[in-house]
Parts: structure tokens; sequence; C-alpha cells
């Protein structure tokens, strides 16, 4: 399907497609059983930020629907849902995207002119997959969604933004789930992403994600493959009642696993 009739359909079809009494929901009434609770955790330990391995095969309409679905049912403070999908299919519109990651590559690239070593580092990893993927998808917040008042955001206005976070964890699992890669590519400009993909002033670009068939998942996360940076114990990261209080003993966390 190319790219005018991938549109059309969409337009033609948006009211069955995207609406949530469209798809078969789940009863939540059911227990889960025990390969539920495997095959959730085998996908959140397998997700992985693909910039590379990306295969061309196109993703069907009913994967990206599903997919996407899956992220409309997050969770959103007051139930706001303030969230957006651009799915972007045009190559002349990701060129213009890529040249916006260059250029802040580059910036980023001169903030380590003092440790070449690290910089070199930099230089040699693969940050993104915009041309190479099947489908780039921009994730747009909308801060006057349901405003003035947002049951829970009124003391913490940011949960607006956190909300859409989950949004994009819950596709990126869906997406792992459907076997399909996904990378978030945030060395990029939201002023030049706010320009090309003509979005509105009050609406503020959280997350552009490319997505795409892949070769295969990596058993690491790349930036630790590469060493780069390695996962940091749980018994480093949890405490107990106050902040800076850890189990006295760290087996005590590794033995709950």
């Amino acid at each position: 399907m190319n790219y005018r009739s991938y549109l059309y359909w969409i337009n033609k079809k948006q009211t069955i497609l995207f609406s949530s009494t469209s798809l078969k929901s789940t009863n939540t009434n059911k227990g889960i059983s025990k390969d539920d609770r495997e095959g959730f955790y085998k996908i959140v330990f397998s997700r992985r930020d693909v910039r590379s391995h990306f295969i061309k095969k196109d993703i069907p309409l009913s994967t990206i629907v599903r997919i996407i679905n899956a992220a409309h049912h997050a969770p959103s403070v007051g139930y706001s849902q303030p969230w957006n999908f651009i799915m972007i299919k045009d190559e002349d519109t990701r060129k213009k995207i890529k040249e916006s990651f260059l250029k802040e590559h580059e910036k980023a690239i001169k903030l380590l002119e003092n440790d070449k070593r690290k910089q070199n580092k930099y230089k040699s990893l693969k940050l993104e997959g915009i041309l190479e993927s099947n489908l780039n998808i921009c994730v747009t917040y909308d801060n006057t969604r349901f405003a003035p008042f947002v049951i829970g955001k009124t003391t913490i206005s940011d949960t607006g933004i956190y909300s859409v976070c989950c949004a994009i964890q819950n596709l990126w699992l869906a997406a792992r789930a459907e076997e399909i890669g996904m990378g978030w590519v945030s060395i990029i400009s939201n002023k030049e992403i706010k320009k090309i993909l003509k979005i509105p002033k009050h609406i503020k670009p959280i997350a552009y994600l490319c997505l795409g068939y892949v070769s295969e998942f990596s058993i690491l996360p790349d930036l630790e493959k590469s060493k780069w940076l390695k996962r940091m114990d749980l018994n480093d990261i949890i405490y107990v009642e106050k902040w800076g209080k850890s189990f006295n003993k760290k087996k005590q966390i590794h033995n709950q696993i």
C-alpha cells in the first residue's frame, strides 16, 4: 500500500479502525494466567531501543492500529488522554527530520571536545533509524485537552506529560509483542519537528519514534553492548521508607527475583 492509498484508507475507515470498541476488549475480570504473566515479563525484558537491524517489510495497517490502540489505553491524569499520534511515511518529510537529527548530533559531539575518547565512542554509536524504519510516529501532548480543570493535574501540572510517556511505553511494549522494533529519537529539535509536521503552537512533541520489523533483537541494549553504560544494580535504586536507606543485605533483593 503506497502512502496516498494508506492515508485514503485511514480517512475512509478511521471511525471503525480507531474506535476503542472496534477491537475485542479483554475481559478484565478474568484472571491472569501463568502464561500471560510470563509472556508479559518476556516482552518487558526483551524490549529494546532499536536503531538498526530494520528490514524492508511493511507493517500491516491492522497491526499499526493495534499498537496505537494499546498506547491509547495507557493511564492518564484525570482520564484526559492528552496524546495524539502523527504517522509519517513520506520519505521527504523523514529526510527533513533526519537533517534536524544531524544538526543536533553535531552539537552533542562538540560537547565532548574535552574528552576525545568518549567523543569518538559517541560518534561510533548508531542513534536513529529515521529513514531505515518502515514507519515514523510523532507522539504529542495537548496541555489544553479538557482544560481548565483536569482531575489530578491541579497540583502537579507535568502529570499530563507523564501520561503521554505512559502511552509511549504501552506503544513500545505492544510493538515488541508484534515483533516490531521501535526506537525513540531524542537528539532532535522540537522546534524543527513542529515546523516540519505543521504542529499547532499549543501542542508539544514528546517523542519521535521509528518502527519496523527487524532482522534481530539484540540480547543486550545497544548502549550496554557498546559499554557506554551498564544496567544499575537493583540494590542501588531501591530504598526502604526514606531516601538513601537501603536493604541491610544485598542478597535480600536478588533472592526475590
